[in-house]
């Protein structure tokens, strides 16, 4: 018997999560580690992604790339999908994937069924946020063009450092580096 000490009208119910609609997404990685294969035999990198912006903004995605794997289709999978992170978010030799953390992206989900044909999100894909580019230069005077004008910009400095503040909180897949 465990004594809970707690009161249900006090919190608001779990109920559950639908799947997030296929779509892209702009999130960033806010958790990350290596962590053994199932069959031992190799690590992958776990990624912890958070959609930032719109209607699922706050809702969470899961990705692992299999950086170390006997099989080399799996590993070559893996390193193109970490090429396109680091690429989208504009770091290109990390040496910790801390480094990818609280940057924003885009994630390219799609949804499929489980192996108990429940409907799942599942990230596909990755790209640089519009507003991560660089601002081209101002056309040259004598340049006109018929487009229309881009739209304005996201300015995400803001939303990096609220971001890198709650990211110093301990995860709760951190190890206890005390060992208790």
């Amino acid at each position: 018997m465990s004594l809970l000490n707690f009161n249900a009208s006090e919190v608001a119910p779990s109920i559950g999560f639908t799947p997030i609609p296929a779509g892209r997404y702009v999130a960033v990685i806010n958790d990350s580690g290596m962590r053994p294969t199932k069959s031992g035999n190799g690590q992958y990198l776990q990624l912890e992604f958070e959609i930032i912006e719109g209607e699922y903004a706050g809702r969470r995605l899961w990705d692992r790339l299999n950086l170390e794997n006997t099989n080399p289709e799996a590993v070559r999978i893996a390193r193109a999908d970490l090429s396109a992170i680091c690429h989208a978010v504009n770091v290109l030799t990390p040496q910790d994937s801390v480094e990818l953390h609280n940057i924003p992206l885009v994630i390219v989900v799609k949804c499929k069924k489980d192996q108990d044909d429940e409907a799942v999100s599942e990230i596909k894909g990755y790209a640089a946020c519009a507003a991560a580019a660089q601002a081209p230069a101002a056309p040259p005077a004598a340049a006109t063009t018929t487009a229309k004008p881009a739209a304005p910009a996201t300015d995400y400095s803001a939303l990096r450092e609220a971001l890198a503040k709650r990211v110093q909180q301990a995860s709760p897949w951190a190890r206890n580096p005390a060992g208790k």
